[in-house]
């Protein structure tokens, strides 16, 4: 059973130069590993802006409640390169309250747009 969907976009541009210009707010934004590639090169903005995108939209799937942390919800790849959700703290203490048992999430970024859609499945 579908217990939520969200959606989100952010504009690439826009988000580099948020990130260029608040000192601090990637890593309020993200934790270590999504700041980084495997390679341990820094992942670039269209990535950054799509896992933002992502954290938006899983916050819409739950409800848009107030008082989560944006680091309680990680976006990584498996090795097959399918996007995954995982969740911890608040966010989860949120989906457990709704039933979530699982998650599905697309990523995209063209054009200057990132977006994303993650739905809860119970």
């Amino acid at each position: 059973m579908i217990i939520g969907v969200g959606i989100d976009v952010a504009e690439i541009e826009r988000f580099g130069a948020a990130l260029g210009r608040t000192p601090g707010l990637a890593q309020r934004l993200f934790v270590d590993s999504e700041l980084t590639l495997p390679s341990g090169e820094r992942r670039g903005t269209a990535s950054l802006a799509a896992r933002f995108a992502a954290k938006e939209a899983l916050a819409k799937a739950l409800g848009a409640p107030g008082g989560m942390l944006w680091t309680d919800a990680e976006v990584y790849v498996e090795d097959s390169g399918q996007p995954r959700l995982r969740v911890s703290g608040t966010v989860q203490e949120r989906a457990l309250a709704l039933g979530v048992k699982s998650w599905h999430i697309s990523l995209s970024h063209d054009a200057g747009v990132a977006s994303a859609v993650v739905i809860a499945e119970g």
